[in-house]
């Protein structure tokens, strides 16, 4: 056991924009499409992660853009189909990520990184997080995808924190939000799309990352007094 306090994050959607970066990526293929494709990709994505929990993130991407243009009834052509692996190290941050990781950081909780991606995607995508992360686990780490519970186990069996040294952020209510509370893991939920899914089985909700720091030793402070 240690003293040291841990944020751990999911990075895209909740650091990165990851809604911006795959209706850009399907908009340069398919002009005029990428806004309206979005919410049958993000249904596509999932379903590939749980058939092929050991596929190469980059491949779930070109695979599930697959699935969206055959639905759509679209044409890709095969060396367009990797458009959003390509792509995905140039989506940015979010307006309030790097100065807010920055404040959560110097305040003495260290970061780390929960992401359904590779190791090459998210080493590329740090850069535009402003801040340095002091861990990382991927999907390709633990073979498995987000809400599958591998990510969190690994984390807590590498670093066992204590109660509430350890506290979860995420956008992603089905991805993070839901396994976290199965695990008992403190959790903030980053609402941003103003969902309506059930806000109670968080331990704290936020519009943004404005007040990240305050929330997360709130929540973390809340957590050591029940253990």
């Amino acid at each position: 056991m240690t003293d040291i306090r841990w944020a751990t994050f999911d990075c895209y959607g909740t650091l990165l924009d990851w809604r911006h970066g795959i209706s850009t990526g399907m908009e340069l293929v398919f002009p005029g499409r990428g806004a309206d494709l979005l919410d049958t990709f993000n249904r596509h994505e999932p379903e590939v992660q749980a058939q092929y929990p050991e596929m190469r993130y980059r491949d779930v991407l070109t695979e599930a853009f697959r699935r969206t243009a055959d639905e759509a009834g679209l044409v890709l052509r095969a060396d367009d189909a990797d458009v959003l692996a390509t792509g995905i190290a140039y989506w940015p941050p979010f307006h309030d990520t790097a100065s807010e990781l920055a404040r959560l950081r110097a305040s003495g909780w260290r970061l780390a990184l929960l992401t359904n991606c590779d190791r090459d995607i998210i080493g590329a995508a740090q850069r535009r997080l402003g801040t340095p992360v002091d861990a990382v686990i991927t999907a390709e780490d633990v073979g498995s995808y987000k809400p599958a519970h591998p990510h969190f186990e690994r984390f807590a069996q590498t670093f066992d924190p204590r109660p509430g040294q350890w506290v979860h952020v995420a956008q992603g209510y089905f991805h993070d939000i839901i396994p976290a509370h199965a695990l008992g893991i403190p959790r903030v939920w980053v609402n941003r799309l103003e969902q309506s899914d059930d806000p109670s089985i968080a331990d704290a909700v936020i519009p943004d990352l404005s007040r990240l720091t305050e929330v997360v030793a709130a929540v973390g402070t809340a957590a050591a007094a029940r253990s």
